[in-house]
């Protein structure tokens, strides 16, 4: 640790013990406040008076939201000039003002790391999102304590805390039921938490963590379930519970749904609403949006749109059979996200009812990052992008076929994407999407911000050029809150965002944001006082396969430099023309790197190249007693990917039915399952492959030891492996899956040992999961074979 900022907090806890309680703030927790009575011998002889804490926050300080949409571009919303039906941001855009320069990075986790602490994203080791993990301090999946979070310091103010829907900022391998609960939202200042800790889910069958309990859904998806609504709902539970419990404490909200990040999942009316509103592909989206968008005044009139990349297929380019798919895929995802913005005015009106929304500042985000292109060619289930496996598109078109048609579309049955081309529509005006740091088509994000008390509505457009790492600046500057140098005993780092304040009521006003870099898996910018430049990298998001890094040199990529007070969309690139200035925002960009832990250059990439070195358990071998629930993917034995055994002992009915255990989902995942007495094992290759292996005859009644090994037929990832079925010693049924997933079947679904909760794995059960075992489950275990 740097030992000025031990020295420094070590002077400022001395100063707390012998200074006025003026200097206390740097440190939080504040101390308790002492008594003001007066203690004799007896009570006869003792002074009572109450005591009363001093007040921490200014007179009528003021309860704030905090709204973060997922995976959803600038080129979206029809608050600006979009197409997907947003009448909430266009409640708070015109309670308030809205940004038209204001940034994410290009990824989930490293956007919410920083938009929670007010730090660049490497500086608090979120380098890239938590699943993808390693050594390197800059991408280590972890935000460290010297990095308080706003929630920390505003609940030691006396603020209320809470946070729903994703989380995303949890080492994945710290999920399980048993913690540690350190770095889960409860350890970063949010009293009360509920939602899903991972990266995505199923909107309909998730896995929920309610502050450090795993719970399951209240309803089915056959009853009407759906992850967003249930967050909304819950959030307006809470505020009916403060406004009864602690009807004189503000409260901190941070409400972040799933929607719209894969996979997207939303009922058949919501996706009807826009039916045919998508037929002429988005190239003809992007056309229109751009139009309105000038129409509107949200962006400059000189501001050119600019061309797609050589790499992405045109609409013209899809074939005409291929086309209701496309055009069906945009349709849900226009469902999904309208229907989140729904569920985002829920709760605003629940503050409107309480009386609390004039003095409510609202901070609407729409979108951690630009619109997601990891749909690639457009997906029957998404995860075939990140495990790297290309696939195509007659697959996905006749799986979904075979599960029903069209409308199995954002059902249960699917985990579908869109095509990419529509991501880089819903990024109008910009070039590229999520995952591309480079492109303002994964880092620009509109913003809505109102306070009714005291922000003026104005429709001019706020340019100033801000990132999510302003927002905790901004929080402190309104309520006149120092930030601490100390918090919990940890002497604090630097913070990096500045203050919006200045512009809420001068739409002029000069910015104050001098330089701000950018990096997501080595494409990159640096942003420094109305020039950018940048590097593609090395990776295209919306082409399948792994990147190959092994001759990647970062110092001989191609940059490029925009002169953005000229060029709002970066459609004219400089770098030729002016390499003096280009090789000084170079340099720049390195100096940010190294002040912020961003080494080395594209260390994000580090787990998608060598999974082995990702988050993972310690373990090599497991023991289970009875059945067990709900073990988070990524802290679960990998029987998918890596040789072993498993062991189950079990009592066999005679009319044995359900399942031994599963992991994954639908959308991808294994089980081992009994039906009519028939011991089987699917692996299901995220949907557009299944083998099943069962065995001929009927388990006999009685007790039985059952095993399951899993052997690879090499050691790279993806590898074809063979499986074999044992029944006490004796083989009964042996086959071979094609392709294993090298990555993970799913982010947020689990391991299950005696049913199959969340998204059932296989269709033998579909109808009857979670298909619990109807025999007795003794001990299981699991063994990595070397």
């Amino acid at each position: 640790m740097d030992t000025t900022i031990i020295s420094r907090s070590v002077a400022i806890a001395l100063g707390a013990v012998f200074s006025p309680a003026s200097v206390a703030q740097e440190i939080l927790p504040f101390p308790p406040t002492p008594t003001a009575s007066t203690a004799g011998l007896s009570m006869q002889d003792s002074i009572y008076k109450k005591r009363i804490a001093p007040a921490r926050l200014p007179k009528d300080a003021p309860n704030i939201l905090i709204i973060l949409m997922d995976d959803a571009g600038p080129g979206l919303p029809s608050t600006y000039g979009g197409e997907v039906q947003t009448p909430t941001l266009d409640r708070v855009h015109k309670a308030g003002i809205s940004f038209n320069r204001f940034h994410s990075t290009a990824m989930c986790s490293p956007t919410r790391g920083s938009l929670l602490t007010g730090r660049n994203h490497t500086r608090i080791g979120n380098g890239q999102i938590c699943e993808l993990s390693n050594d390197w301090d800059g991408f280590s999946g972890t935000i460290p304590k010297s990095s308080a979070t706003g929630a920390e310091v505003l609940k030691a103010y006396g603020y209320k805390t809470g946070a729903w829907g994703k989380w995303h900022n949890t080492p994945a391998e710290q999920t399980t039921a048993a913690g540690p609960f350190d770095y889960w939202p409860t350890g970063y200042g949010f009293e009360y938490f509920y939602g899903f800790l991972a990266g995505e889910a199923s909107q309909y069958e998730p896995n929920l963590v309610r502050n450090t309990t795993i719970v399951h859904p209240t309803k089915t998806p056959e009853d009407g379930y759906h992850l967003s609504e249930d967050i909304a709902e819950d959030a307006i539970n809470w505020l009916r519970e403060q406004q009864a419990f602690a009807p004189d404490k503000p409260f901190f909200m941070y409400w972040a749904p799933g929607a719209a990040h894969g996979p997207h999942h939303i009922m058949k009316e919501w996706v009807d609403k826009y039916k045919g509103k998508f037929d002429d592909g988005w190239d003809k989206y992007r056309e229109r949006t751009f139009a309105r968008q000038k129409a509107l005044g949200w962006i400059p009139e000189n501001t050119e749109l600019t061309p797609r990349a050589p790499t992405m297929a045109a609409w013209d380019d899809i074939p005409e059979n291929e086309k209701p798919f496309q055009r069906r895929l945009m349709e849900v995802f226009a469902g999904f996200a309208a229907h989140a913005d729904y569920n985002a005015g829920r709760v605003i009106d629940e503050i409107e009812k309480q009386g609390k929304l004039e003095n409510t500042l609202i901070f609407y985000i729409w979108g951690d990052n630009g619109s997601s292109a990891e749909g690639q060619n457009g997906s029957l289930s998404e995860l075939l992008a990140q495990n790297g496996i290309p696939t195509k598109i007659e697959q996905h078109i006749k799986a979904m076929v075979d599960l029903g048609g069209l409308d199995v579309l954002g059902s249960p049955k699917a985990d579908n994407m869109y095509h990419a081309g529509w991501a880089w529509a819903g990024s109008t005006p910009y070039r590229s999407t999520k995952l591309v740091g480079a492109h303002f088509g994964g880092i620009r994000q509109p913003m809505a911000v109102s306070w009714p008390k005291h922000i003026k509505h104005d429709d001019t457009p706020r340019a100033q050029f801000h990132h999510v790492n302003d927002i905790v600046p901004t929080i402190y500057d309104v309520l006149k809150i120092t930030p601490p140098q100390v918090v919990n005993g940890v002497p604090q780092g630097p913070i990096d965002g500045i203050s919006m304040t200045y512009t809420f009521a001068d739409p002029k006003a000069k910015g104050h944001k001098p330089t701000q870099f950018f990096d997501i898996m080595g494409s990159r910018g640096i942003y420094h006082e109305g020039w950018f430049a940048c590097t593609f990298g090395p990776r295209t998001p919306w082409l399948p396969g792994r990147p190959d890094i092994s001759k990647w040199d970062p110092e001989k990529d191609t940059w490029e430099l925009y002169n953005l007070d000229e060029d709002w969309s970066q459609a004219n690139d400089l770098a030729a023309r002016m390499p003096d200035k280009l090789s000084a925002m170079k340099s720049l960009f390195l100096a940010e790197s190294a002040k912020n832990l961003n080494l080395p250059i594209g260390g994000g990439l580090w787990t998608m190249v060598h999974p082995e070195d990702g988050p993972a358990t310690p373990y090599s071998d497991w023991t289970f007693t009875g059945p067990v629930s709900r073990m988070p993917e990524f802290a679960a034995p990998k029987i998918g990917k890596f040789n072993n055994v498993v062991t189950l002992e079990v009592d066999v009915p005679a009319d044995a039915n359900g399942v031994l255990y599963a992991l994954g989902a639908f959308s991808g995942g294994l089980t081992c399952y009994v039906k009519d007495g028939i011991l089987s094992y699917e692996y299901n290759l995220f949907e557009i492959e299944r083998t099943q292996i069962k065995a001929k005859e009927k388990l006999a009644a009685g007790k039985a030891k059952i095993e399951v090994e899993t052997k690879l037929a090499s050691p790279h990832p993806g590898a074809a492996a063979e499986i074999i079925l044992k029944v006490n010693g004796k083989e009964v049924a042996t086959g071979k899956v094609p392709t294993t997933a090298p990555l993970a079947f799913t982010a947020n679904d689990c391991l299950d040992l005696g049913s199959d909760l969340g998204s059932p794995v296989s269709l033998d059960y579909f109808d009857k999961a979670p298909f619990p075992f109807n025999g007795k489950l003794g001990k299981s275990t699991i063994h990595y074979v070397k």
